[in-house]
């Protein structure tokens, strides 16, 4: 009886471990394997994300060469997460990386930097902050020169005496941020600081156009025959210190269109010592002809001592503010009798009186530059001046009637006065306020309004037209020196 139980266990065993044997599944271990996405797309599966890293590195050594890099990245589309799973298909890193490669640009290691003025936002790469930081300061010695810069920067200005200059302060106008981060090889990638500051300079990289020295060239023809300031011509040929310098035929020089990415702020303070022009005084002589003319005083210039301070922005003046003046000799006027007074709306051709009072400056010249409003750049047809301060006179240079007196969206209040003679007109703009009305006939010397910045103007400023025919009616503007 035992040995026939011992026999029914022993069958039952059997059937047991044949039935489960049979139908038994090996039960898996889940591995770790990473799953790849470029650009949100799943492009495959791989045992090791420091293998993939380190064979699209392995693959670089162009790119290296090319940035001179250590290290080359994943493009920023990618993403390699960890998984668990139990399946044992896995796609080798060169399948991947040839994937990779035809679809997006590989990265490397750099700074993003992003410049914003009031319009538009510049982005520009670096390797390192060093070639941004150098590129800014290459950028302020080109606007401020060499020598003048570094004295500013080695706080080695020479202190002002009785006259002279110095810079209180240069700084970059915009707002920039900028952040570490992986950029793709497809971008321009600034490893020099040279070629950042042209591209500051010029707004690009590219070779600018030369132009050969003909006989009778100077800066000033030079810059205005090809369509560049002053300015401009001097910032792009760095050998050359005033506008006085000398050509020579055959000479070379670039002739380099200015383009300014960042806003170069410098601030200076001067004591300058300006000569005030006398004026021409008339007394009338009811017993006399209108023909006699009898000097009863010379003209004598009078000396002021002007203080100021100037903002200048890429190399334009954008403010003058007047501190202080004082007299050190005083104006005598040219007093000048004449007969019987009779006051004609035909003025001279000649011998205009200047439209400010003494200790102007020049911010603007009849010259090519960047119109700091609509950002074209376009011939500045006019002169302007500035440093007499807001609300002191306007003058009119010679007789004539007011053709119009008007307020303007960009010249603001702005008044033009026909001289009735040779066809010249003479117009200014930004007044603060007009004291003259259309065919009102006005003599030489008469204040027809006070200097301001109405309309479309950065600063306190006259801007002064000479007009040969009607204005904006088919006449021409002409540089005003040519009266003057």
């Amino acid at each position: 009886m035992k040995k026939v139980l011992q026999i029914v266990i022993f069958a039952i065993f059997v059937i047991a471990v044949g039935y489960f044997g049979f139908n038994y599944k090996t039960v898996k271990t889940a591995s770790s394997l990473y799953k790849v996405y470029l650009n949100g797309e799943v492009i495959g599966i791989i045992e090791s994300k420091k293998e993939l890293e380190d064979y699209i590195d392995g693959r670089s050594d162009e790119y290296k060469k090319t940035f001179g890099v250590d290290q080359v990245y994943a493009p920023n589309g990618i993403q390699i997460n960890k998984m668990e799973t139990y399946s044992d298909s896995v796609d080798s890193v060169e399948y991947i990386y040839n994937i990779i490669a035809k679809k997006a640009p590989f990265t490397i290691s750099g700074y993003e930097w992003n410049i914003k003025s009031d319009d538009k936002v510049i982005t520009v790469y670096t390797l390192s902050k060093e070639i941004f930081d150098e590129a800014v300061d290459n950028t302020f010695s080109t606007f401020v020169g060499a020598d003048k810069y570094e004295s500013y920067k080695n706080e080695t200005q020479a202190e002002i005496d009785t006259t002279g200059e110095i810079i209180e302060d240069v700084y970059v106008g915009n707002t920039i941020t900028v952040k570490k981060t992986n950029i793709s090889i497809e971008e321009t990638i600034y490893t020099e600081s040279s070629d950042l500051a042209k591209f500051f300079l010029f707004g690009t990289t590219e070779t600018k156009k030369t132009y050969t020295v003909k006989i009778g060239d100077n800066i000033s023809s030079v810059s205005f025959n090809n369509g560049i300031s002053v300015e401009e011509f001097l910032i792009s040929n760095p050998g050359f210190t005033s506008s006085k310098n000398l050509l020579f035929p055959g000479q070379e020089v670039i002739i380099g269109i200015t383009d300014p990415q960042i806003s170069v702020v410098v601030v200076e303070y001067a004591i300058e010592d300006k000569e005030v022009a006398y004026a021409q005084e008339y007394q009338y002589d009811e017993n006399k002809s209108t023909s006699e003319e009898t000097v009863l005083q010379t003209g004598e210039n009078g000396l002021e001592r002007v203080t100021q301070r100037t903002t200048v922005v890429n190399g334009v003046i954008n403010s003058v503010d007047p501190i202080a003046k004082e007299v050190l000799s005083p104006v005598i006027n040219e007093i000048i009798e004449k007969g019987k007074k009779i006051v004609s709306g035909v003025g001279s051709s000649s011998n205009w009186l200047w439209p400010t009072n003494g200790g102007w400056t020049i911010t603007s010249n009849y010259a090519y530059r960047i119109n700091p409003f609509s950002g074209y750049r376009e011939l500045h047809a006019a002169i302007d001046i500035a440093g007499t301060g807001s609300g002191s006179p306007i003058y009119a240079v010679t007789n004539g009637v007011v053709y119009f007196s008007e307020y303007q969206y960009e010249a603001g209040n702005y008044i033009c006065i026909n001289h009735n003679v040779n066809n010249y007109y003479t117009c200014y703009a930004h007044l603060i306020k007009r004291l003259v009305v259309k065919d009102q006939v006005v003599e030489r010397g008469d204040v027809i309004g006070y200097m301001g910045m109405t309309g479309s103007a950065t600063g306190t400023h006259l801007h002064f037209e000479v007009w040969i025919g009607k204005p904006w009616m088919g006449g021409y503007r002409i540089s005003p020196w040519l009266k003057y």
